[in-house]
């Protein structure tokens, strides 16, 4: 048997257990009634109430940029000083 025929029932294989999985959670998730979700999502809004703390604060939340943001920052602010360089050189 080639390889690639071994690659391709594993993948086949692979995608099938996928599927059993996600059949199966999705089992357990339509398993509960409303009443029991609501409960549980008024559950898990008392936990975040309690641990939240007791005066919001005013100040923005910034997320710190990523290596990669920030580098299309650089690459965004080189292709504008090649446009004004570009564009003085036509004057």
């Amino acid at each position: 048997m080639r390889w690639w025929k071994v690659l391709g029932l594993a993948g086949a294989a692979g995608v099938a257990a996928t599927g059993v999985v996600i059949v199966q959670a999705e089992r357990k998730r339509r398993a509960y009634t409303p009443d029991q979700v609501r409960e549980r999502l008024h559950a898990r809004l008392d936990e975040q109430a309690a641990q939240a703390p007791a005066a919001p604060s005013l100040e923005p939340v910034t997320a710190p940029r990523s290596p990669i943001s920030l580098g299309l920052i650089v690459i965004r602010e080189r292709a504008r000083q090649v446009k004004r360089s570009i564009a003085a050189r036509r004057r």
